[in-house]
């Protein structure tokens, strides 16, 4: 029996989604077609029928998971604006122990960054894309939203929380890593006020 469009179009969806926890958890190389069938509850042979290469299945999982992360943040912003400044409620989910310690939820810039690099352009173009939509989300959050000021302000924020979580997920001393958390905390919050 043949499948809908429907059904097809879900099955490809839910590939794309386990596809993604799997190179989150296992980056983008220790994830073999087989590891993400499986998460998805199919068959290796399957594969072929959604995607024409498993870096066709690395782009696509790569865009649902910035724009995953881009909502989040987005959401995280607007949620506490009246408790506190939107920029300081995006950093306090970003750079928490929560978001450290689980690694299928992790942004990918910080779990696949190196790895996104050395994909391919296609792979890199969402990458790029996914960023800026980051960017524009969190300068969105500053002081004078659309100005130049606030657009390299989100940059650091931005560069100062990827690398921050990442730097905290190497380090195997628990200390420092909640302290390279806490610091980058502190210093983004302060690039909300200049």
């Amino acid at each position: 029996m043949r499948k809908s469009r429907e059904e097809t179009a879900a099955t490809r969806q839910r590939i794309v989604e386990s596809a993604a926890a799997q190179f989150l958890q296992n980056g983008i190389a220790g994830t073999g077609l087989s590891d993400l069938m499986g998460a998805a509850g199919l068959t290796h042979g399957g594969f072929y029928r959604h995607f024409e290469s498993k870096d066709q299945v690395v782009t696509e999982s790569c865009a649902a998971a910035l724009d995953s992360w881009a909502d989040k943040i987005e959401a995280a912003s607007t949620k506490n604006r009246s408790k506190r400044r939107g920029l300081s409620s995006v950093a306090e989910s970003y750079l928490s122990p929560e978001h450290r310690d689980d690694p299928t939820q992790r942004c990918p810039l910080a779990a696949l960054g190196s790895e996104l690099a050395r994909s391919g352009e296609p792979t890199r173009e969402v990458a790029t894309e996914g960023l800026r939509r980051l960017m524009n989300v969190i300068a969105a959050q500053m002081p004078d939203p659309g100005s130049k000021a606030a657009s390299g302000r989100a940059i650091t924020a931005l560069s100062t929380m990827v690398g921050a979580l990442t730097l905290s997920m190497i380090v195997t001393d628990r200390g420092l890593s909640d302290r390279i958390l806490m610091e980058a905390k502190a210093h983004v919050s302060l690039l909300e006020a200049a």
